[in-house]
């Protein structure tokens, strides 16, 4: 059994790496939780907080400087903390005439159409061919209701993944691959928790969506792994250590993980680059999870799992 890429030689570095990788984002939604008001780590959007966007369609491209008088306009007209976002779209058959759409988050509009007609009023201002093309409203108990069903929703997938894992594996095994789905799902929230700082990115139920299948992912590719080493140990203990057996094992799977990642990655490129402005987050929240799933299911768990075994060869040396 050749070895071809050293894991366990180089632990250390994947440490570090994963330490550079996390430590942002934790940064990043230790402030969100202190700043923002509803004291959450990300900027989330009205599907949990409620509220309503309302989207203009213009016929001009339209640049993020212009923001500054879109908000000026909006508060004059007696919109209260306005969140604008400039979102730019190919013209299509249907909507031909549309180059960019302007779109407003503001406080929960109902039935009320005065609030509607002021906004509307306002960008036209700026915007004589404005149209209002979209409207999109969440009311604020919907919202926190929304918002408790997906942490009950998050929850519960992770303790059946834990119990599974559990039952699956001896508990170094286990506790590896468990890290591993914490590992990936802390990099993905604490990006999108930088991204909402610097660009006012906000997630919404697409997201609890994104990082669901992140953790399926992260699980599948990790058990692979797991089981081609249980596999190797069987045959290989007395003549190889449990660290080359490691290395061996992920070089038997190394191709397979980045080869199913590829392919995944090229459909989500895809989509992202040609799909749907509202489904970018929500493609690019998969692109960071399938990147980092792989990278943990190759080097971050397998280290562990080495790294626990050292440490109970020299516990057993010492006792």
């Amino acid at each position: 059994m050749a070895k071809k890429f050293h894991v366990v030689k180089y632990r250390w570095l994947w440490i570090i790496l994963s330490a550079c990788l996390l430590i942002p984002g934790i940064c990043a939604m230790i402030y969100s939780s202190v700043h923002y008001a509803n004291h959450a780590p990300l900027k989330v959007g009205i599907d949990y907080t409620g509220g309503s966007i309302l989207q203009y369609g213009v016929s001009e491209k339209v640049s993020n400087d212009s923001v500054g008088e879109t908000r000026t306009l909006l508060k004059n007209a007696g919109v209260e903390d306005p969140y604008i976002q400039i979102l730019s779209v190919q013209p299509s058959e249907k909507n031909k005439d549309i180059q960019s759409i302007i779109s407003i988050r503001t406080k929960f509009i109902g039935d009320s159409k005065d609030d509607a007609t002021n906004i509307t009023t306002a960008i036209q201002k700026q915007y004589n061919d404005a149209e209002l093309i979209q409207v999109s409203s969440v009311g604020p108990t919907l919202g926190k209701e929304l918002f408790t069903n997906s942490l009950i929703a998050l929850s519960l997938a992770l303790l059946a993944i834990i119990a599974y894992l559990s039952f699956r594996f001896r508990f170094d095994y286990a506790l590896a691959a468990i890290l591993g789905l914490v590992h990936d799902t802390v990099f993905v929230v604490g990006v999108f928790s930088i991204l909402g700082l610097l660009y006012n990115v906000q997630v919404d139920g697409l997201f609890l969506t994104a990082i669901l299948t992140v953790i399926g992912f992260s699980v599948h590719d990790t058990i692979v792994v797991f089981d081609r080493i249980r596999e190797n140990l069987r045959y290989y203990s007395k003549k190889m250590t449990f660290g080359e057996i490691v290395d061996a094992s992920v070089n038997q799977t190394l191709a397979r993980s980045i080869n199913t990642s590829l392919t995944t990655l090229i459909t989500l490129g895809a989509l992202y680059f040609f799909g749907g402005v509202t489904t970018k987050d929500f493609v690019l929240a998969m692109i960071l999870g399938i990147v980092i799933g792989t990278y943990s299911s190759i080097f971050f768990c397998s280290m562990l799992i080495d790294f626990w075994n050292d440490k109970q060869v020299s516990s057993k040396q010492l006792a």
